[in-house]
């Protein structure tokens, strides 16, 4: 299939929804037992000139997209951040390596609960914990070295640390056009076995692994990105916005014209118990996607607050839920 024959905007969302559904092989995650269909080698891209892929057949939160987004270019890896502000889309795997310590399923892990910590028998209680308490927050809402803390302080084996946005943002404003701008979450020492131990691996290996600049002769920005893995019912939508955002933002600091989010996915999956959901979606029309404005004023990635970001013309039909299917580890 050659580029231009692609639907455009959302239908190319909703287009791999039905492919998974027809072409879909099942598998069960290894560790919890969930079915899923999956494809696997699959491609969308949004054109950022025509609006901003939103999707409109299910009300998505962007405020945790862009909240989300912030705590990734902070290189902070604590949820405590998000839990401050009312966003608990990492809630589920905080909560699962404090569920391990209690168990005593990891020794290292188990002797840094207090008999307080003991007491707590919920995740609400252990994010209002979290909330409340720094040094709790910091014993246990750290969710090891993940997206941000590789973007921004990726640990070399000389003892430096690296920080990859500001040496992207640096190459883009020195020389464009060069092909070799690309950054990455995923690091082997980190990631399950690889790692020197369980309390060194982050709590869920990358699914967004990495993702490449290009900028062409009309000084247009696009970003591609390669997703090891997709849930693509809760997971992907996030994705599309909070990297088309990236997009933007990279463009907007770097004075080019925002291009083309392209998305290329490996395994994409539909898990078994999102099925009635993806359905009821696919009944939905898609509406024309809304547009998004930056605040001028900023000129440097790191100033960027919630505030600096105004969406226009948003008209989603109603949010469909569903559980976080909480996997990874070992």
């Amino acid at each position: 299939m050659k580029i231009n024959d692609y639907r455009e905007g959302e239908y190319q969302y909703l287009d791999l929804l039905r492919d998974i559904l027809e072409n879909g092989h099942e598998k069960k995650e290894f560790n919890s037992g969930i079915t899923l269909k999956s494809v696997f080698g699959r491609q969308t891209r949004y054109d950022l000139s025509k609006g901003f892929p939103l999707l409109t057949t299910k009300k998505v939160f962007l405020r945790g997209i862009i909240e989300e987004l912030l705590w990734f270019l902070q290189g902070n890896s604590n949820i405590k951040y998000l839990v401050d502000r009312n966003v608990h889309i990492w809630d589920e795997w905080a909560y699962k390596r404090f569920t391990e310590a209690l168990s005593s399923k990891f020794k290292t892990q188990s002797s840094k609960l207090t008999k307080d910590d003991r007491k707590i028998k919920t995740q609400e209680e252990f994010i209002q914990k979290i909330k409340e308490n720094k040094k709790f927050a910091y014993r246990w809402g750290e969710l090891g070295p993940i997206y941000g803390r590789q973007w921004r302080k990726w640990e070399t084996s000389d003892g430096r640390t690296i920080d990859q946005i500001a040496w992207a943002i640096a190459k883009l404003k020195k020389t464009p056009t060069r092909k070799h701008i690309m950054i990455a979450a995923w690091n082997p020492e980190f990631v399950y076995e690889m790692a020197a131990s369980r309390e060194k691996s982050v709590v869920l290996p990358p699914c967004h692994s990495f993702f490449q600049i290009n900028v062409n002769d009309k000084n247009e920005l696009s970003l591609q990105l390669y997703q090891r893995s997709s849930d693509v019912f809760l997971g992907v939508p996030f994705n599309i916005a909070s990297y088309a955002l990236l997009t933007m933002m990279f463009a907007h600091v770097g004075g080019f014209k925002p291009g083309e989010f392209v998305h290329t996915f490996g395994d994409v999956h539909i898990y078994g118990n999102h099925m009635d959901q993806v359905k009821e979606q696919l009944k939905r029309k898609p509406r024309p996607f809304p547009k998004m404005k930056l605040n001028p004023k900023v000129k440097n990635i790191d100033d960027f607050k919630i505030e600096d970001f105004e969406l226009i013309g948003y008209n989603p039909y109603p949010p469909i839920k569903a559980d976080v299917t909480v996997v990874g580890g070992f």
